[in-house]
């Protein structure tokens, strides 16, 4: 019954969040959150650095994906710790790979990729929970199991990247074709329900030309299948089907990683298909060689109301705090946007 009704809760949370996002993201005033004065000009105005929605939402999804990681972790006896050390070690790899990726691929040095990011968390996750396991675990006397952490780890990406895509429509970035280029198919699914960006400042502006233009709303449609796909994971795993939990996510989310592009109008590389693409599809590859290797890993049945207790103490609390302001600071800081700020006094108020 817990189970039941926690996901419930969830579906209904999510549903909120996704009708408000939808409806109001892609305007103008949702891009930028705060503007803070750095330096004041000769002309008297103040030169500013803007902190972004795109910053505040991206935080919002990392810590509803590390709140996940714990709850399921901790469902199946992993200690809060345990976890935490585990979650910090997947961010510091993660996190800058995001940037150094697209770097690579794109050669842009300020913007980010969940795409490569998620591939090198996919390729590296079982070895730094066997280095967990055989260093700090050893010396702490706890045991991270390597395929229901891969599980946890791939159904927190699910919710995360659901609603990391928040972001990308605040910033109007990984933007969809324009509805009038695309198929009569597309058209028919998607008048009335696609997304019109407005603001020069949004990358759909800049760097696609595709203001005021009807697009695919492609991140709306990324956000509800990775969502569901995380419901339904978290559903296998809390009934101790870790494996068939593990692929689901992974190969859900990572399949429709590389289909999903063919629908976007944003710059993805050089080449018909993509450096993204391939690495989705190498990924679904590895998660199916790595599930087949590790599904004679023993497990019990997680128990849920544990892995919900385990969230509810100060330390961790602090903990996600903690990640959702490193978070915010590090990918809400725009660095390709500027601000002019002027101040004065109400002297109608004095």
């Amino acid at each position: 019954m817990i189970v039941t009704m926690t996901l419930l809760a969830a579906v209904i949370l999510l549903s909120a969040y996704f009708w408000w996002g939808f409806r109001v993201l892609p305007g103008e005033r949702w891009q930028v959150v705060a503007a803070m004065p750095v330096f004041k000009t000769a002309q008297g105005s103040w030169k500013g650095i803007n902190f972004t929605w795109y910053g505040l939402l991206t935080a919002n999804a990392y810590l509803v994906a590390v709140a996940v990681l714990l709850v399921l972790l901790g469902s199946v006896g992993v200690p809060p710790l345990g976890t935490a050390v585990l979650a910090a070690a997947m961010l510091c790899c993660c996190v800058p790979a995001s940037r150094l990726v697209a770097t690579i691929v794109e050669k842009k040095a300020h913007t980010f990729t969940v795409g490569g990011a998620v591939f090198v968390g996919i390729v590296i996750t079982p070895f730094v929970i066997l280095l967990i396991n055989h260093t700090i675990g050893e010396r702490l006397a706890f045991h991270i199991p390597v395929l229901s952490a891969y599980a946890a780890i791939a159904i927190s990406y699910a919710f995360g990247e659901g609603l990391g895509r928040m972001a990308c429509i605040s910033f109007g970035c990984c933007y969809g074709k324009p509805l009038a280029d695309s198929s009569p198919l597309l058209k028919k699914m998607f008048t009335g329900r696609s997304f019109v960006f407005s603001g020069s400042t949004k990358k759909i502006a800049y760097a696609g030309g595709l203001e005021a233009t009807e697009v695919i709303p492609i991140q709306a449609v990324t956000a509800v299948l990775y969502s569901l796909c995380g419901l339904t994971a978290a559903g296998l795993y809390l009934s101790s089907h870790q494996t068939a939990a593990f692929l689901l996510a992974t190969v859900v989310t990572q399949g429709w990683r590389s289909f999903s592009e063919t629908l976007r109008a944003d710059f993805r590389g050089a080449g018909r298909i993509s450096a993204y693409q391939i690495m989705g599809a190498v990924g679904v590859l590895y998660a199916i060689a790595a599930a087949f290797i590790l599904a004679q890993e023993p497990g019990g049945m997680p128990d849920l109301s544990a892995g919900l207790k385990s969230l509810w103490r100060p330390e961790l609390i602090l903990f996600l705090q903690a990640i959702w302001i490193v978070i915010f600071f590090y990918t809400g800081r725009s660095t390709v946007t500027g601000a002019t700020l002027s101040f004065h006094v109400h002297h109608d108020r004095i």
